[in-house]
Parts: C-alpha cells; sequence; structure tokens
C-alpha cells in the first residue's frame, strides 16, 4: 500500500472532522437528540452534562480531564482542545485586532471600555473558532475556552509578567477583570459567549526564573487583603475558570492545594466553574517541587485539591493508576469531570449548531471598523502624560514645518504588541502615526538612534537639530521583559533586575538634548516602572505609552496634537529606586505598592496630567452598615474639553499592617470647558473589611475613617473624615 504524503494525511485528518461536523448536524435534525437529555437544551446545563457524564466509559472520562481532547464519535463530540489566550486581543491564532497589553488597559482606569474589548475579542474568538472548525482545524488557541484575564497582583516592578496584569492595586485589578469577564463571556448566566479563566492562582509576581520550584511565603493578612481580592471578586462575578499557579505558597504547590482550592474557592466561595492548572504545573509538582513522588500521586492529590483539568497530561496518563492504588475513586473523576462539562454544555458545544447566535460570526467579524476605532481609542485612554513643561503639548500641527522622529523603538512592532497578542496588516507604528496626523507638506524623518548597548555612536541627531521638535521612542520592548522563554534577551528568566533604561537609550538622550534647542518630546514604551529621574532633565515632555497595541502610532498622534486630551494614569508606582523596596522574592507587602509604601516615590499610583484643569468642591460623606455614600462637585476650568478621572480612596485608621491609603472607586466622566457636574458615588461598606488575626476572619473594624478625592494616590484635592460603628 502506498503510503500518503502529509499533505494528503492532513487531507484526511479534515475530511474527517468535516464528516463529524456534518454528521452532528445530521444527528439534530434527525430528531434523535430528544432521547439523548444532554442534547435536550430545555434542561439545565448542570441537568445535561450529568447525563453525558454518565454515558461517558472511564477512559473516555480520563481522556477528557487534559486539555487536548479527543474526538468520541460514538456521542458525536469532536475533538477540543482548551488553550487559547486573549490577554488583549486573540492571541496567536492569525488575524486580530491587537489592544494595548493588559497594563496599559488598566491604566485608562475605564471599566466600560474594558468592557466593550471583551466583547470584542470574544466576537472574534467566535468568528476564529467558527472558521477553524470549518477547516476541520480543532488544535490550540481556536477553542471557546480563553485563558484569560491575569489578575495576579503586579507587587514588584521587576516581574517581568507583570505587563500581562492590571496593576498593582487589587480594587483597580477586580474592577477591570469583572469588566473584561463580562465582555468576554456575556450576561447570561445560563450560556457563554466565551469561557474567560482567571489566572495565577494565586500569590504568583517571580521570580520567572524560580517559578517552577518557588516557594511564595506569604501572611494571611497579606494572602487575604491583597493576593486573594480580585479572584474573591472574579468568582463571585462568575468568570468560568481559574488557573493555578507554579509556584509553592506556603509549602504547598498551588495544583494540589486543597486548603485554597477546595476549601476556599469551592466550599467557602461557592465557585462552581472549572480549575485548570497552568501549563506543565502538574508535573512540576513531583518533578521540580518534589512534594510528591511521581505521576499518579500527584494526580491523586490535584483531583482530591479540586483541579478539573491539566494543562499537560499527568491526569489522562496517571488517573487509572492513581485508582488502582485506590488514591482516589471513579466517583472522584467524576466530581472533577463534571465542571468541565457543564462548561462546555453553556458554551453551546451540545446545541444545535445551527441555531446558534453566534454561528454567523465568521471572516467580516474580525478586525473591523468598529474594532480598529476601539483600539484606538483604549490605546489614547492607555498613555499616561508624566511631565508637560511650559504646556508644550498640545503640539501646533499647523505651525510646524518639520519634525524628527528618533529611536529604536519608535518603528518597532514588538514595542506595540508586547506579549500574548495576534497579528495583523494594518499595524500603525509611532513614525507611520506621526507623519499620517500631519499634511504632506510638513517635513517628517526618521532614525533608529542607537543600538541596544553601544553608549557612543547614534544617528539622527544633526537632523533632530535641524527640526521644530523632535519626538524619541524610548523604552522596553517585550524580548527584555515577560514570561520565561519569550523574553530572550532578558538575563533574568524575563525579569528585570534594574528600573533603569538602556545605558544607550539614556546616553543617546543626553547628547541628543545638548545637540538640540527645541523641544523634545520623550515617548516611554514598556509594561511596568522605569526610572524617569534619569531621563527628566533632558526631556520636555514625558507620555508614557507603555505596549499600546495596533493603533498605537494613531494614538500618539491624537495625543501629540491635540485630538484628545491625555486621561490616563499609571496603574503602578514609579520608584525613584529599588533600594526600599523588599527582595523580588520577598511576599511581604510591607514597603510594596503604593498601598504600603513609606518613602518617596517619582510618581505615584494612579498619576496622570492632563491638557486641562479639573476642580473639586462640595464633598460630603455619609456611612451606614451597608453604603458609604460620597457627593461632590467637579469643574472643568480650562480650555479643552477632556476626560477626568475621579479616584477615590479611603485612609484608615490606626491598625497593624493597614494600608496607608487604598484605591476604592473610580469614576470616569467627560466635561467641556466650564461644565459642572455633581457625582454620587458609593461604596459598600463592605469595602473596607481587613483580616482579623484573633478571629481568621475579614471584617470591617469600627473607628474613624477618611474619603479623599484624589488626582493620584497621595494628591488629596478634597477630604472628609467618616465614622463607622
Amino acid at each position: 500500500m502506498r503510503l500518503a504524503s502529509p499533505l494528503n494525511t492532513n487531507k484526511i485528518m479534515a475530511m474527517k472532522t468535516w464528516c463529524l461536523w456534518v454528521s452532528i448536524v445530521a444527528f439534530y435534525c434527525s430528531g434523535a437528540f430528544a432521547q439523548n437529555a444532554y442534547k435536550n437544551e430545555s434542561l439545565p446545563a448542570t441537568t445535561r452534562a450529568t447525563d453525558l457524564l454518565h454515558r461517558l466509559t472511564l477512559e473516555e472520562k480520563v481522556m477528557l480531564l487534559g486539555y487536548r481532547n479527543q474526538a468520541i464519535p460514538r456521542l458525536h463530540i469532536p475533538a477540543y482542545n482548551w488553550w487559547s489566550e486573549g490577554l488583549h486581543g486573540v492571541a496567536r491564532a492569525g488575524e486580530a485586532t491587537i489592544f494595548p497589553q493588559a497594563i496599559g488597559m488598566a491604566a485608562s482606569f475605564n471599566e466600560q471600555l474594558m468592557q466593550q474589548v471583551g466583547n470584542v475579542i470574544s466576537t472574534e474568538a467566535r468568528a476564529k473558532h467558527n472558521l477553524a472548525s470549518h477547516k476541520g482545524n480543532r488544535g490550540m488557541y481556536v477553542g471557546l475556552t480563553y485563558w484569560s484575564p491575569n489578575i495576579n497582583i503586579f507587587r514588584d516592578p521587576r516581574w517581568g509578567r507583570g505587563q500581562e496584569t492590571y496593576g498593582e492595586d487589587p480594587y483597580l485589578t477586580s474592577v477591570m477583570g469583572i469588566a473584561y469577564v463580562k465582555g468576554m463571556q456575556g450576561t447570561d448566566s445560563n450560556h457563554l459567549k466565551i469561557a474567560a479563566a482567571a489566572k495565577h492562582f494565586v500569590a504568583h509576581s517571580g521570580p520567572e526564573n524560580k517559578r517552577d520550584y518557588f516557594n511564595a511565603e506569604v501572611s494571611d493578612f497579606d494572602l487575604n487583603n491583597t493576593y486573594l481580592y480580585a479572584f474573591k471578586k472574579l468568582t463571585l462575578n462568575g468568570v468560568a475558570g481559574i488557573m493555578t499557579a507554579y509556584n509553592e505558597v506556603n509549602g504547598v504547590p498551588n495544583s494540589v492545594n486543597i486548603g485554597l482550592l477546595k476549601n476556599l474557592i469551592r466550599n467557602k466561595w461557592g465557585f462552581k466553574g472549572y480549575i485548570v492548572t497552568d501549563c506543565g504545573a502538574l508535573d512540576d509538582v513531583y518533578s521540580t517541587h518534589k512534594y510528591l513522588k511521581d505521576g499518579p500521586a500527584a494526580a491523586a492529590a490535584a483531583i482530591k485539591a479540586g483541579i478539573n483539568l491539566d494543562c499537560s497530561s499527568v491526569l489522562q496518563s496517571d488517573i487509572t493508576a492513581a485508582i488502582d492504588r485506590k488514591l482516589i475513586t471513579d466517583a472522584d473523576v467524576d466530581s472533577a469531570l463534571l465542571p468541565l462539562l457543564t462548561t462546555q454544555v453553556k458554551l453551546g458545544f451540545y446545541d444545535n449548531p445551527l441555531k446558534s447566535k453566534y454561528r454567523t460570526f465568521k471572516g467580516d467579524s474580525i478586525h473591523t471598523r468598529k474594532h480598529i476605532a476601539l483600539a484606538r481609542k483604549m490605546a489614547q485612554q492607555s498613555m499616561v502624560l508624566l511631565k508637560n513643561s511650559l504646556n508644550v503639548l498640545p503640539l501646533h500641527r499647523d505651525t510646524l514645518k518639520s519634525i524628527m522622529v528618533v529611536g529604536p523603538n519608535a518603528a518597532s512592532i514588538d514595542a506595540l504588541v508586547g506579549s500574548y497578542h495576534g497579528t495583523g496588516s494594518k499595524l500603525v507604528n509611532f513614525v507611520e502615526g506621526i507623519t499620517a496626523a500631519v499634511s504632506k507638506g510638513t517635513r517628517v524623518e526618521y532614525d533608529l538612534g542607537c543600538g541596544e548597548t553601544d553608549t557612543t555612536h547614534f544617528g539622527g541627531i544633526w537632523a533632530a537639530g535641524n527640526a521644530d521638535v523632535t519626538v524619541a521612542v524610548l523604552g522596553l520592548s517585550p524580548v527584555n521583559e515577560g514570561e520565561a522563554g519569550d523574553a530572550f534577551l532578558s538575563n533574568s528568566g524575563g525579569d528585570r533586575t534594574s528600573l533603569s533604561l538602556p545605558a544607550s537609550q539614556i546616553a543617546f538622550l543626553k547628547a541628543l538634548r545638548v545637540a538640540v534647542n527645541k523641544p523634545i518630546i520623550v515617548v516611554l514604551t514598556g509594561g511596568s516602572a522605569i526610572n524617569i529621574d534619569e531621563i527628566e532633565p533632558y526631556a520636555d515632555a514625558i507620555i508614557m505609552a507603555w505596549y499600546p497595541g495596533e493603533q498605537g502610532g494613531n494614538a500618539l498622534a491624537d495625543i501629540l496634537f491635540g485630538k484628545v486630551s491625555p486621561s490616563g494614569h499609571l496603574p503602578v508606582t514609579f520608584y525613584k529606586t529599588l533600594k526600599d523596596v523588599p527582595a523580588f522574592d520577598n511576599y511581604t507587602m510591607k514597603d510594596r505598592t503604593y498601598r504600603y509604601y513609606e518613602h518617596e516615590v517619582a510618581y505615584g499610583f494612579g498619576y496622570g496630567l492632563s491638557y486641562t484643569q479639573f476642580m473639586y468642591g462640595g464633598l460630603k460623606v455619609t456611612a451606614n452598615d451597608k453604603f458609604i455614600v460620597a457627593t461632590y462637585d467637579v469643574t472643568n476650568i480650562g480650555k479643552m474639553a477632556a476626560d477626568d478621572v475621579e479616584q477615590i480612596y479611603i485612609r484608615y485608621g490606626p491598625g497593624i499592617g493597614f494600608p496607608n491609603r487604598e484605591l476604592k472607586g473610580i469614576n470616569r466622566i467627560t466635561l467641556k470647558p466650564g461644565e459642572s457636574k455633581h457625582v454620587v458615588y458609593k461604596i459598600p461598606t463592605e469595602e473596607l473589611a481587613k483580616w482579623d488575626a484573633n478571629t481568621k476572619t475579614m471584617r470591617v473594624f469600627p473607628g474613624s475613617y477618611e474619603l479623599f478625592v484624589g488626582k493620584d494616590a497621595y494628591g488629596i484635592l478634597v477630604r472628609s473624615k467618616f465614622g463607622v460603628e
């Protein structure tokens, strides 16, 4: 017999998958589904999932506990891969709208816009799934289960993966995370547009090069007040999945931690969704943590702890052996599998595909004009104006004759997309965005400026001296900071060891300042805090652009030329130095983030300048056992319409370990010049709860508190004290 070529083999596999898909449709049309409760769309999801569970053999059940599911033809179940990524757009699956990296979207402080982003991502995800399924592609990154958002607390600026998070504050992280999940999953509790999964549970924020064996030692106070906060909020707001982290917490690997998974997430929080290990984390339990002796022991411990899905092959390979050893039972396997099947039912896996309201999502649902416009709007609101000497910005394009754009990131795709990204043919870098924003009669030049390490040889300096304004795009890229392996130029496994920009960039900026006596606008890319003090004297204006996504160039131009006023705010503290921050592998919150840091900062959490000014007044605060109600007036006293991001903080009375200040409310409004608005903002009183070491519970401590509206965590605009009994 002649062997099939690889091409023919692929065609044969695609034909088999297509035939299975056709048979599923035929199965529904035949009326046979009436005899199968799991196909009955009128029944509750759990009832349907339970029916399907009882039809499976043990061998089939075990196979479904790994992220790569094989087809089960006798039940008309196609193959499925659970692993898809959508951190800031559908990732690793071809063309998709690329939004700003998560840390940039957090800087918008705009939960409504975040929900719109989530909705677009899920629409494109559904379309990708439909197109891939039609081609017989049931592989990675084209499914309906997305392992995002990353809601770890960005406790230390050295962590390379901090760019994937919503910053250092638990409240902001939860607000943005909930908005993302609502957008991704939709608001129908019985049906999921896409199943989101919050990661990485828990106390996971570096070091990257130790993550497979690291033990995070965390106090009960920090665990409950900081690290668990956002996970609890997303769980109570219906997130479909949770992914466990690689590391240990107080000596127990997260993926087999029965106290945190089963006792806390399942029993105390009432989580009904599925829990998946990070990829390879279950192997780590015995191979790197040395916590258990082998795969069957790890598989059994994971099932007992509450794991449902393994992003590796330990459960699929070793569950049977674990049962033979009597470490677990068949009933344990059933309990583990049921949430997975329930999730699939809610996603419509066993519904008539011809009735799906998402069946029409195809190529024309991906990267549409509206989606691109949303990416541009989010990029606009993500950028943070840190300095604007003598109001050099906005630039007046009508009077500019020449612009010099320089810097290693000015034309960089990497500096736009960050980590976990899609691809596209319409990415707009900073050079392109600035060039498109001015008339064709305006002279725009570009030069790389400097290299990775050379501190003496530069380009573009003479040309900059002949321009009316210079825009220098400096900063980091995801090859210098990010996940272990992806940030391949990092010398510390993806993490950073310093807050400084590369020495070559600092030297280049200094040389530029010596040669140029006209405005220099510095634009910084990156996913973390940067030492601004080293470059501030040489720049007339500084904008933190993060990794702004595919529309980064257009969004920057919109801000530079005053089409919009900058309204982004820092979701992390920009420290002056790391000498007062605890060691990277120390998980105490003491002297970390704006909530606990006791030293001078360069730019505080929440900092961000505007092209206009806002005035606050008339703050009144009342409190009872249900709500704290703050009322105040805000007025745009400047000359430009702009968004104001009101940040509402709580200061606590004396208490051991209590935060110095803590964000508990955000409110973004648009005001025209001279326009005022009366704001009424409610904060649930339970938001004041802190860990009580005596009762081992979270509770609200009676006493005196202060509420203030601030321009950032340190800039108090109006304040008022109130009491809680």
